[in-house]
């Protein structure tokens, strides 16, 4: 008597949006642990990062994309353009992350990627929390259902991580039956020493804000685990002397509070004590530089 296997279901979400929408919020709060950085600042995300969810016989794979930029012409703009409109061809199923009633050329221009896909759509109205009422959103889901009709519509909050069940139980609809691709413990196809750098550019974004332009990426030079300690040794790369200024502060303080902030979430990430290094370095032109970018780990 031979012993039938269970079926399973394994596909790739693809979760696409203007920048700052909270596509990387949201992908932190389906998978109960966070992955990929946020702040209030454009570009963020600038990588395509894998986030992996299994539940019994389903493996749901999501893709965080960077948000699609619009008048932006250097070349890591373009890096970030190409990642995203790579994962919305290759997906099951495309979430399409919205604010709560706003439409700007940016949302447009992701519209037209995504309905060239021709998968399945979901548009996510995030921001739901925000709404002095839910009669405010009546207007914009008459907007969105005429521009994408063949997609389903469903207001959450990735935030506050309201009606994600309902987004989620939609996605399943589209995966298909497959074997899972992924480790059942596996979370995420980013290394440690990713994971890590990201951590010191999300504390960098979040405390400079505008004063500091998006020219600024960090190259992990060290990582390595001594007994029960992991040594990371990390480089902070600026494009103008003026920057590297910023980001050190008056006699080292914000560069000590970087790096403090940094260290605390790294001890979380990798549940081990964290002995954190940082520099800053001025390699200017980098962000325009498409063989600089490469080198820094900007590849296709």
């Amino acid at each position: 008597m031979t012993v039938t296997e269970p079926m399973k279901y394994c596909g790739y979400v693809a979760i696409v949006g203007r920048p700052n929408v909270g596509k990387s919020t949201l992908l932190n709060h389906l998978l109960g642990q966070k992955i990929s950085i946020t702040s209030r600042k454009p570009q963020t995300t600038r990588h395509n990062t894998l986030g992996i969810k299994t539940e019994g016989d389903t493996q749901l794979i999501f893709v965080d994309t960077p948000g699609l930029h619009t008048n932006q012409q250097k070349a890591i703009n373009r890096y970030m353009n190409r990642a995203a409109e790579s994962a919305i061809r290759d997906v099951d199923v495309v979430v399409f992350v919205v604010d709560r009633n706003i439409w700007t050329e940016a949302d447009e221009r992701v519209a037209e990627e995504v309905i060239k896909s021709n998968s399945p759509i979901i548009i996510a109205i995030n921001k739901l929390d925000r709404l002095e009422s839910k009669s405010e959103l009546l207007p914009h889901l008459q907007i969105l259902a005429k521009r994408l009709p063949n997609a389903k519509l469903i207001p959450i909050s990735a935030l506050l991580g309201q009606q994600l069940e309902l987004l989620e139980k939609a996605i399943k609809l589209h995966i298909p039956e497959a074997v899972h691709y992924f480790p059942e413990d596996q979370i995420t196809d980013r290394s440690q020493r990713f994971l890590a750098a990201e951590l010191v550019r999300e504390k960098i974004t979040r405390q400079l804000g505008a004063e500091v332009p998006y020219e600024v990426t960090v190259e992990i030079e060290s990582f390595k685990y001594e007994g029960k300690i992991c040594h990371i040794n990390a480089l902070i790369l600026v494009e103008r002397d003026g920057q590297k200024k910023i980001i050190i502060g008056e006699k080292g303080a914000r560069l000590k509070k970087i790096g403090q902030e940094a260290r605390l979430d790294m001890e979380r990430l990798l549940e081990t004590k964290v002995m954190l290094s940082l520099w800053v370095k001025v390699r200017r032109g980098w962000s325009d530089d498409d063989r600089a970018l490469r080198s820094l780990g900007y590849d296709d």
